[in-house]
């Protein structure tokens, strides 16, 4: 998708979002509002999900669209916790590039992750895209996933 049309397509979905976000406070009924919208209504995101920290320092799956997922992720390898240990946007071309990618589904070919943080700062977990194709995601995906992701403790 071409760039204008692809930031035209996520503006839609942000302001989408922000009207679903008055309905609820809960991080867990937005999380899943946020990934059910950007599974449906943007192409090429073939896995659209959350992985959370847990208090023992663990990231597991929570709510997510696609076929079933890793449950937890071994700690410290792959674009999850890289985006966790940096602390920012990773956007991985081609995962099979990327040094100690996990697949979850072998048909993943490329993948962003977004931190997500609470309200205090802090990153709590991170939502992961996969897409069957690869080269599917850019900066336009990366600014507008992130003011999305900004969303869940607004």
């Amino acid at each position: 998708m071409e760039a204008a049309k692809k930031a035209g397509r996520y503006d839609r979905l942000y302001q989408q979002l922000a009207e679903l976000m008055k309905k609820s406070n809960d991080p867990s009924a937005r999380m899943s509002s946020v990934a059910a919208v950007l599974h449906h209504k943007m192409p090429g995101f073939f896995w659209t999900g959350f992985y959370l920290l847990t208090d023992d320092g663990r990231l597991v799956v929570r709510t997510y669209q696609g076929p079933v997922a890793c449950m937890e992720l071994k700690k410290g390898a792959g674009v999850c916790w890289a985006g966790i240990n940096q602390q920012k946007t990773i956007v991985v071309p081609d995962v099979e590039q990327f040094p100690g990618h996990i697949a979850c589904d072998s048909r993943s070919k490329s993948e962003i992750v977004v931190p997500v943080k609470d309200s205090h700062g802090n990153v709590i977990g991170v939502l992961d895209v996969d897409s069957d194709k690869l080269n599917t995601f850019d900066q336009t995906d990366a600014e507008s996933l992130e003011r999305i992701v900004s969303l869940i403790f607004n």
